[in-house]
């Protein structure tokens, strides 16, 4: 059931209260949970709180022209308690990952996401299943506590609000966005240049693996269904890196006829990572659920233990009876 508990109260009491607060991001960060972490950091830091950045993987390089980037740090890192840890964008607490061990130094834990999964595992939680992106929802905190939205808060909301949405043409893209984003464009948020650095510039490492992946293209259920999948050898022969696949999924999904595809790739530890997608009115999140993940209606993911062809075949079975629902 999608949760909308968007009222923020209870979230801006926690912060008011705080001193030291820490902010957390989920797993492969991507530029909604990253854009959330440093446009509120900036705002918390103009309401004089000591402020820290936590992400237990590394910030994608797309990512790092983004004003105050090179912040993060570890979880490992933490040597003293926080007033308040803060997640945004993390649906559950397994996406938190080795953050995890930080709710242990935190006398207080909130949230803000747009996860319509979402467990809602902290004290606070303002959640809107609804909203299209997570810095959506941080713009209008930022706003209830009074911060100015200065050009480099613009420039990490409009980042986040772009990529969550595919620059405001996915589906779940709403009246809101347009507005918001018209709102971040006249706060001074360089979006021309935030489109080309994120959208345009590919390194020959990203280029190559696109190849790479592209050759696995294969067609199920008569071209309604698409899987991808990459091997670690596939990443070691292009020199690629794990945010090098991020650009991959659409591609199996915007051949004409396709519902419904999924982007298997093998990680380092032996699981296989899978990203799913599809077109209204067919839904994905349900059968990332039903491997242990989550998401959105039409974007989610999951992570399992499974030899890869068994996991692509396992779910191109589930995304299967999803189709026959709605067909």
């Amino acid at each position: 059931m999608m949760r909308t508990t968007r009222p923020l109260d209870g979230v801006i009491s926690a912060i008011r209260g705080a001193k030291r607060i820490a902010l957390v991001c989920h797993i492969s960060p991507d530029g909604d949970t990253v854009g959330s972490a440093l446009a509120l950091r900036l705002g918390l830091l103009e309401l004089d709180k000591q402020v820290a950045l936590y992400c237990q993987d590394k910030i994608p390089g797309v990512l790092c022209f983004l004003p105050g980037a090179e912040g993060f740090r570890m979880p490992e890192e933490a040597d003293e308690p926080f007033d308040l840890l803060l997640c945004v964008d993390v649906s559950d607490e397994k996406r938190m990952g080795r953050c995890n061990i930080l709710k242990e130094k935190a006398a207080h834990t909130a949230q803000v996401d747009h996860h319509g999964t979402n467990t809602c595992y902290c004290q606070e939680n303002a959640v809107d299943g609804a909203a299209p992106a997570n810095c959506l929802i941080i713009y209008e905190l930022l706003k209830r506590l009074g911060c100015t939205i200065t050009a480099d808060v613009a420039l990490c909301l409009a980042v986040g609000l772009s990529t969550d949405t595919g620059h405001l043409v996915y589906n779940s893209t709403t009246p809101e966005a347009y507005r918001v984003m018209g709102e971040l464009v006249e706060a001074g948020a360089p979006i021309a240049e935030a489109y080309r650095r994120l959208y345009r510039e590919r390194p020959p490492r990203q280029v190559a693996l696109l190849a790479k992946a592209l050759e696995s293209l294969t067609f199920h259920e008569e071209g309604r269904i698409t899987s991808i999948r990459l091997t670690q050898k596939d990443f070691a022969d292009c020199g690629a890196l794990g945010e090098d696949a991020e650009i991959i999924v659409n591609y199996g999904l915007d051949v004409l006829g396709v519902r419904m595809c999924v982007f298997a790739r093998e990680q380092a530890d032996g699981s296989v990572k899978l990203s799913l997608r599809a077109v209204a009115p067919h839904k994905v999140s349900g059968v990332a659920q039903s491997f242990g993940g989550g998401g959105h209606a039409q974007a989610a993911g999951a992570t399992v233990l499974l030899p890869l062809d068994e996991a692509i075949a396992q779910v191109v079975a589930r995304m299967k009876e999803e189709l026959e629902l709605t067909e």
